[in-house]
């Protein structure tokens, strides 16, 4: 392979993003091909009078190592949110506070209704189990569900339906617990031990920083591929381009498509999130409030605007709420759904919010299995892949494989 090889990159999203950033540094110029308008993949937000919209209920986990090594937090703006999480039960509120965090919130803590005393100390011993463990070393342990994990560890089966399953539920997307042990450790790890924030100008900043650092010209919008070939891309126009290295950083199915090979039998999560604006917050805490009634509409809700007053102009509250596993969204049914719901929560008052819009994500994120396991990035000579499918799901893993990949063609 030359000393600078030609690289097309297949895909702006985070992974693509940050093989072509990590590319640069060590003097590599590729060129990013986009079929969309802008960067960032599934990490979007849209803007509309005043309002930002990510495109589906999304956070940074500020402990995550690989945005640690390539993200400016401070130009992003981070706004936090409390850590730990306000859940609705028997008709008013437990809270569920990480002690890490809020030191003199353990009490309160300690005598919560998630679960029992055990429960509390059994969070303090998986706090120390998983501290002194690395990313990859999560992943290099015998997996089971992250359901059974919690049963053996010891939970009580209150704590793991009042608590585990609607917070993780919400995390993985997934309200059976099936998604792998060893990826709840690592998200449990991260949740812990850093913030849970929003850049001020939404979550799309984060591609939008990294792009910035390209050169002109490096990421080409509106250029579909219909093949991918070892070192040649054919676009949907009939052009062809040659490099010596193709990255494909797209998703599975996007994937098998360009490469001509059956689809792979891969299961997505789902996730549906609807937008309101309210006159006023309903609930100022700055925390994720999570139902345990898994049957509801309302898996969780936060108050986007209390964590980062940017989401929505003076005067308005942006609220999220977010729904697991529809198929197919009927948004005006669903709608007047959610307000019915949100009534027995925090009243008449539901009834002056006005709904905004709706993104219904049926590919949100990859399953992730105890049988799941890790894809090679180099496909064959000149042939790369990077992105979450070919690890686990998360922004973390995404921008961890873009930079494997990059440090691969680096090295020749």
């Amino acid at each position: 392979m030359p000393t600078n090889p030609s690289v097309l990159i297949v895909g702006a999203g985070m992974a693509g993003l940050t093989c072509a950033l990590y590319l640069k540094r060590a003097g590599i110029d590729a060129t990013l091909l986009e079929a969309g308008d802008g960067v960032g993949g599934r990490v979007r937000t849209d803007t509309h009078d005043g309002f930002q919209f990510d495109r589906g209920f999304q956070i940074l986990l500020t402990a995550y190592p690989e945005t640690n090594r390539l993200l400016d937090y401070n130009a992003l703006q981070l706004k936090t949110f409390r850590s730990g999480a306000l859940i609705r039960q028997d008709g008013d509120w437990t809270r569920l506070l990480n002690p890490l965090r809020e030191p003199e919130s353990v009490l309160k803590t300690l005598f919560s209704t998630a679960g029992n005393l055990g429960d509390k100390l059994n969070i303090v011993r998986l706090i120390t189990r998983t501290a002194g463990l690395s990313a990859q070393d999560f992943f290099h342990q015998e997996a089971t569900t992250t359901q059974q994990f919690l049963r053996e560890y010891g939970y009580s089966e209150r704590m793991i339906n009042t608590f585990f399953r609607p917070f993780f539920g919400g995390v993985f997307l997934e309200d059976r617990l099936t998604t792998s042990s060893n990826f709840f450790e690592f998200c449990f790890r991260y949740f812990y031990t850093g913030d849970a924030a929003v850049p001020a100008a939404g979550i799309g900043a984060i591609p939008a920083q990294l792009a910035a650092q390209l050169a002109p010209g490096q990421v080409r919008l509106n250029t579909a591929v219909s093949q991918v070939q070892e070192g040649q891309v054919i676009l949907a126009d009939g052009q062809t381009l040659s490099a010596d290295v193709v990255v494909l950083a797209v998703d599975a199915a996007a994937a098998d498509r360009l490469l001509g090979r059956p689809a792979s039998d891969r299961t997505f999560n789902r996730t549906t999130t609807t937008y309101f604006a309210a006159p006023a917050s309903p609930q100022p805490d700055r925390l994720l409030m999570l139902n345990p009634d898994r049957q509801s509409v309302v898996h969780n809700l936060c108050v986007l605007s209390d964590v980062a007053p940017a989401y929505a102009p003076a005067g308005q509250s942006l609220i999220s709420v977010s729904t697991q596993g529809l198929t197919s969204v009927d948004e005006a049914a669903l709608t007047r759904q959610i307000q019915q719901e949100l009534k027995s929560w925090f009243g008449e008052a539901v009834e002056q919010w006005s709904y905004l819009r709706t993104y219904h994500l049926p590919e949100a994120l990859p399953a992730y299995g105890p049988e799941s396991r890790h894809a090679p990035l180099r496909l064959s000579d000149g042939l790369y892949q990077c992105g979450d499918q070919a690890a686990y799901p998360s922004l973390n893993a995404a921008m961890e494989t873009g930079r494997k990949v990059a440090e691969a063609i680096s090295k020749g």
